[in-house]
């Protein structure tokens, strides 16, 4: 007996090992005092029914257990059970994270959804912008992330200090930034003061800035310095290369070892175009999807595209070809010179608009919401997403609002289905809404908010260039009566019917996009990057 009752001990010993966690399950009465408890929280707002917090669940426990290490805690909220607390921090979709230095300190996580990306953001969060280095932590220092910046200049070069300081102050969510004024250690290092070395765990292992030290300069040489010179797209690196700010081009191959090999073989274009154009591999199989959205034929792989990610034009390679040094050299010298024309995917422009709402297709993009001097609210959507389908009845009493011939002169509330067709933005989440004020068109604003006729309207009003007054404030607030919930309740009614359409169309209509990102609105079911 006494050996069954140690094999049930040890039965329960590893059970409870199995349901050990690090992340930290905390309730309305016990969140105050835990994030004034610790320096630094990140906390994850979700429902347990939301599939993306399904997804994040695992990398989250996995970040936990490596930051805990660093007095880094994380913890989670359930906003199922904690209406009132997800609440009063303004959370309507899941997973929300943010995180908090203290109760009334807090930022919205804006890294990637992945155990490595939490680790590296939190870490970063947690040091200053700018660490002291010296000759016993720079060889930690160079290895502590994938991309450490270090400035060597001498103490009384006030201008340097301040000038990168300001720059790690603005991108301390994306690098590490150090600095050291010790001559000796610049001389080891091979470089003269004043310099910046970018350390990094790939291609060359260091890229060296020696030019004057601006803003402008020091964030140019971080943002190109910073990408492998073939790297790889996915989850991870996907928003680094949209927020690059030059073009990216894509080599689609459906294995392992024909991605290395064409890696290799147009390592020299990527050499030769470094700081004017990215180049990345990409996995055919598990985002052959995303060819569609580059207008490239899904299937027929190996295949070869550029995209202007500042501009969302696509330039796809001719599929019939094949994928060489010289042949796409040629092509890439070409877009360089702007003699490869852009390819354009378009539905039909209507023949006529039935309904208020304003139907935009690729080839009257410009037409109706840039070239003219209206105040533009664009939705833009996929046929499948659930989110879209249940705005629409509101959103077309919101373009009612503004039909009368006074209003619509200042006013188009428009939509465009962003699958079937090409439009400037890339759109990483559906129903993405901006608005593209008179005037002021190549600044459009995003919202955030509420999806309510009402606070649309109000959107309209306070954001547009002529500060239009909704047609009938009567018919909005009827309509906030019939529909308006408490603030946790439409993310939860929204999030269980999105995550039982995304069931039904994962399987057939929801693979019609690849769209990348990882917000709540992007379908689930499919590989996403």
């Amino acid at each position: 007996m006494r050996g069954f009752g140690n094999y049930a001990l040890g039965l329960l010993g590893a059970a409870s090992i199995a349901i050990a966690s690090d992340v930290h399950d905390l309730k309305k009465d016990t969140f105050k005092a835990f994030v004034e408890e610790h320096d630094l929280v990140l906390a994850e707002f979700f429902a347990p029914w939301c599939g993306h917090c399904k997804a994040l669940a695992p990398e989250y426990e996995n970040a936990a257990t490596t930051l805990k290490e660093k007095d880094i805690a994380l913890a989670k909220i359930d906003c199922t059970e904690e209406s009132d607390l997800c609440q009063s921090y303004g959370v309507e979709g899941y997973p929300t994270l943010k995180v908090f230095r203290g109760p009334d300190n807090v930022t919205p996580y804006t890294g990637q959804r992945k155990a490595d990306a939490i680790i590296s953001y939190m870490t970063k969060q947690s040091l200053p912008a700018v660490s002291t280095i010296d000759k016993d932590t720079i060889e930690e220092f160079k290895t502590a992330d994938k991309v450490v910046l270090v400035a060597y200049f001498a103490a009384d070069d006030k201008a340097s200090n301040e000038t990168f300081t300001s720059v790690a102050n603005g991108l301390r969510d994306n690098y590490l930034f150090g600095a050291t004024n010790d001559a000796d250690l610049a001389k080891a290092e091979g470089v003269i003061q004043p310099a910046i070395v970018l350390y990094k765990s790939f291609d060359e292992g260091k890229d060296t800035f020696t030019e004057k030290f601006t803003k402008e300069a020091i964030e140019s040489f971080a943002k190109v310095s910073a990408v492998p010179l073939v790297g790889e797209v996915g989850p991870e690196t996907y928003s680094g290369y949209m927020a690059a700010g030059i073009p990216l081009a894509y080599i689609f191959a459906e294995t392992a070892e024909e991605r290395e090999e064409l890696a290799k073989d147009l390592r020299p274009l990527a050499v030769k175009h470094k700081g004017a154009i990215n180049f990345a591999t990409i996995d055919a199989k598990a985002f052959g999807q995303h060819a569609a959205n580059l207008n490239l034929e899904v299937g027929k792989f190996p295949a070869f595209a550029i995209q202007k990610t500042d501009k969302n034009q696509k330039f796809p390679y001719d599929q019939s070809k094949k994928l060489t040094e010289e042949e796409i050299g040629k092509f890439v010298d070409d877009f360089i010179a702007g003699k490869v024309e852009p390819s354009i995917k378009s539905e039909p422009i209507p023949e006529t608009q039935e309904g208020p709402v304003t139907v935009i297709v690729a080839k009257n993009y410009d037409e109706v919401v840039i070239n003219n001097d209206k105040d533009v609210l664009v939705e833009f959507y996929a046929p499948w997403c659930g989110h879209c389908k249940a705005l629409a009845p509101k959103y077309e009493e919101l373009a009612a609002l503004y039909s009368s011939p006074e209003l619509s002169k200042l006013v188009t509330v428009a939509k465009v289905d962003a699958t079937a067709n090409d439009v400037p933005d890339e759109i990483q989440g559906f129903p993405t809404i901006k608005l593209f004020p008179a005037g002021k068109k190549d600044s459009p604003i995003d919202y955030s908010g509420s999806r309510t006729v009402e606070d649309l309207a109000v959107f309209i009003k306070e954001n547009g260039s002529h500060k239009v007054e909704a047609g009938e404030a009567e018919t909005i607030e009827l309509r906030d009566e019939e529909s308006e919930m408490p603030h946790q309740a439409p993310a939860a009614t929204e999030g269980v019917k999105e995550t039982v359409e995304s069931v039904v169309s994962s399987a057939g209509e929801a693979v019609k996009s690849a769209i990348p990102g990882d917000s709540d609105e992007v379908v689930e079911g499919h590989d996403e990057l």
